[in-house]
C-alpha cells in the first residue's frame, strides 16, 4: 500500500530562459497605476525588458495584484510570449504576494509544457511553492471521457531564474520549498480522495505507508484495540459505520539532545453524516473534507522529517466515519473518553471534539512541550471568520505566537478567546461534559474550551479551526484551487521550526 504521490511541475533553477521555455512569466508592480517590471537579478538583459514593459504599458497593464497581460516575446527571447503578473504596490510586496502571483499564473498557462520564470529573483522559496501549488490538479478518478486534454494539461516545467544555479543557498530553497509544496499537495490529495476509496482503515494505511518511507515510527491501533484500552470518543463516533475507527501514531525524533517536544493532533472523519443527528443533504458531499485536520497532520510530520527539524514531532490521528445506523451512538448517549472523563453525547454532529479529546490526552502522555490539534471543527468558525481565516484558540501566549505565524507564512489564523461565562454551558445533567452548549452562541469557542478540558497541566496548547480554510467550494485564487487546500500545514511548520529554534 502506498499513498498516490502528488503530481506536480518539475521546479529546477536556470540561468538563462531555455529554448525548451515557451512562455517567459515575469513579476509587475503597479506605482500609481503605472507598471514597472520587477526581476532583481535575474539573467534578463535591460533592454528586453525595457521592450516588455513598452508593450505592457501599450495594452494597458497596470500591475495590480494577481492581473494577468500577456504579450509576443521580443525576437531575443527564446519563447513565443511573456505572461505578466501583477505584484501589486511595489511597497507592499511580500512572500505570500509572490506566492499568489505566482500561483495565478501557472493556473493561466495550462497546457504549456514548459515555463521560465524571474519571479524567483523576488523570492525564490515562494515562487516556488506557488507554481508547484498552483499547477497541482487532482484526477485520479477521471477516466478518459474527462480526463484533461494536452491543451488543458498544467505547467510540466518551471525554469526558476537565478544568476547562478551553483549557489548552495539558492539550491537549499528550492530543495525545501519543493519539500513544503509536496507536503501541502499530499494533504490536498487525502481530502480530495472520495470517501468511497478513503475510509478509516485505508487512510491509516496510507499513512502508515508514508510514514514508514520517511522513516518514521509507525503504530496503528484497531476497532478492538481502542475499545479495549478505553478510547470511547473514537469508538462511539464510528460506532454507526460498518468501516470501523482507527488511531494513528507517527512519531519523528530529531535524535537531538534536550529537544523541544511537539505532539499534534488532527480530526479524521473519513465522512461526515452528522450521525442521527443528520446533516441537510445539501451540500453534504463536501464533508470528504473533514478529516482535513489529520491529513495536515500526517503530512507535516512527514516534511519534518524530511526537513530534519530540531524538534521531536509525534502525530496522534484518530479516524472515524461518523454514519447513522442501528449501532449508532444517539443523542443523550454517554461515553467514557480515554482518560476516563464521560461526556453526554447531546449532538452526534459534534462527533469531531470526542474523537479529538481522546487523542488530546493519549498526546499529553508523552509529556510533550507543545500540542497543536487542527480540524474542520465547527461551522461557526465560517460564520465568524469566513471561508479562508483559521481561527486559533488555546492558551493565551502559545494561541497568539501560533496565530502571528500564521499570518506570516500567508494562511492567516486569527486569535480567538475563551469567554469564561461560555464554560458553564457544557454543564451535563448526567455526565462530566456535555458536548455541545444549549445554544447557538460562539460555538467554534465552546468547541474549543471542550478540547481544553482534555489537555495536561504543563503542555502548552493551541488549537486551530479549519473548517472553511482546508476546502475550497468556490472558484481558483491564488495557488488554490477547488478542493482540498492544503491548510494548515505550512503554519504547523513555522511554529514546529519557531519552537525548535527559540524553544
Amino acid at each position: 500500500m502506498s499513498a498516490p504521490t502528488p503530481d506536480l511541475p518539475e521546479l529546477v533553477l536556470a540561468g538563462s530562459v531555455s529554448k525548451r521555455a515557451d512562455v517567459l512569466v515575469i513579476g509587475v508592480t503597479s506605482a500609481d497605476g503605472t507598471p514597472e517590471i520587477l526581476a532583481g537579478d535575474a539573467p534578463i538583459d535591460e533592454a528586453v525588458l525595457g521592450e516588455l514593459l513598452d508593450s505592457l504599458v501599450a495594452v494597458g497593464a497596470k500591475g495590480r495584484g494577481e492581473e494577468l497581460t500577456r504579450v509576443p516575446a521580443p525576437a531575443s527571447l527564446p519563447v513565443a510570449s511573456v505572461l505578466a503578473v501583477g505584484l501589486g504596490d511595489a511597497d507592499k510586496i511580500d512572500a505570500e504576494q509572490v506566492r499568489r502571483s505566482a500561483g495565478t499564473a501557472a493556473r493561466a498557462l495550462t497546457g504549456v509544457e514548459t515555463v521560465a520564470t524571474t519571479l524567483s529573483a523576488v523570492d525564490l522559496g515562494a515562487a516556488a511553492e506557488g507554481f508547484a501549488l498552483g499547477a497541482y490538479t487532482y484526477t485520479e478518478f477521471r477516466s478518459e471521457k474527462s480526463a484533461p486534454t494536452k491543451d488543458a494539461q498544467p505547467v510540466a516545467r518551471v525554469e526558476l531564474l537565478v544568476p547562478s544555479t551553483r549557489d548552495r543557498a539558492a539550491k537549499a530553497a528550492l530543495s525545501r520549498s519543493v519539500a513544503i509544496a509536496e507536503a501541502v499537495a499530499t494533504a490536498r490529495n487525502f481530502v480530495n480522495t472520495p470517501p468511497s476509496h478513503l475510509f478509516p482503515a485505508e487512510f491509516a494505511e496510507r499513512a502508515k505507508a508514508l510514514g514508514e518511507a520517511a522513516g518514521l515510527k509507525v503504530e496503528i491501533l484497531d476497532e478492538k484495540v481502542l475499545e479495549k484500552k478505553g478510547f470511547g470518543g473514537i469508538v462511539g463516533v464510528g460506532k454507526g459505520s460498518s468501516r470501523p475507527p482507527r488511531l494513528v501514531r507517527l512519531s519523528y525524533s530529531s535524535k537531538k539532545r534536550k529537544a523541544p517536544k511537539v505532539a499534534l493532533v488532527g480530526k479524521g472523519i473519513t465522512f461526515d453524516t452528522g450521525g442521527i443527528s443528520i446533516k441537510p443533504a445539501a451540500g453534504m458531499e463536501a464533508m470528504t473534507s473533514d478529516m482535513a485536520g489529520a491529513a495536515a497532520v500526517v503530512a507535516i510530520v512527514v516534511l519534518a522529517a524530511k526537513l530534519g527539524v530540531a524538534a521531536d514531532v509525534t502525530a496522534t490521528v484518530p479516524m472515524a466515519e461518523n454514519m447513522p445506523s442501528s449501532t449508532a451512538q444517539r443523542p443523550g448517549d454517554v461515553l467514557t473518553q480515554y482518560g476516563g472523563t464521560t461526556v453526554e453525547v447531546i449532538n452526534t454532529d459534534a462527533e469531531g471534539r470526542l474523537i479529538l479529546a481522546d487523542a488530546i490526552v493519549r498526546a499529553c502522555e508523552d509529556d510533550p512541550d507543545y500540542l497543536i490539534d487542527t480540524a474542520t471543527l465547527t461551522g461557526a468558525q465560517m460564520v465568524a471568520l469566513g471561508t479562508r481565516t483559521p481561527g486559533v484558540m488555546g492558551h493565551d501566549e502559545f494561541r497568539d505566537r501560533v496565530a502571528a505565524l500564521s499570518q506570516e507564512v500567508g494562511e492567516n489564523g486569527w486569535a480567538m478567546p475563551f469567554p469564561k461565562e461560555l464554560r458553564g454551558d457544557l454543564e451535563s445533567r448526567v455526565a462530566d461534559l456535555a458536548n455541545v452548549s444549549p445554544h447557538r452562541w460562539g460555538g467554534m469557542l465552546t468547541a474549543g474550551i471542550f478540547l481544553k478540558e482534555f489537555v495536561a497541566e504543563g503542555v502548552q496548547w493551541a488549537h486551530i479551526d479549519v473548517a472553511g480554510p482546508a476546502f475550497n467550494t468556490g472558484g481558483p485564487f491564488g495557488y488554490v484551487g477547488k478542493g482540498g487546500t492544503g491548510v494548515p500545514v505550512r503554519t504547523m511548520l513555522a511554529v514546529i521550526e519557531d519552537i525548535a529554534a527559540n524553544g
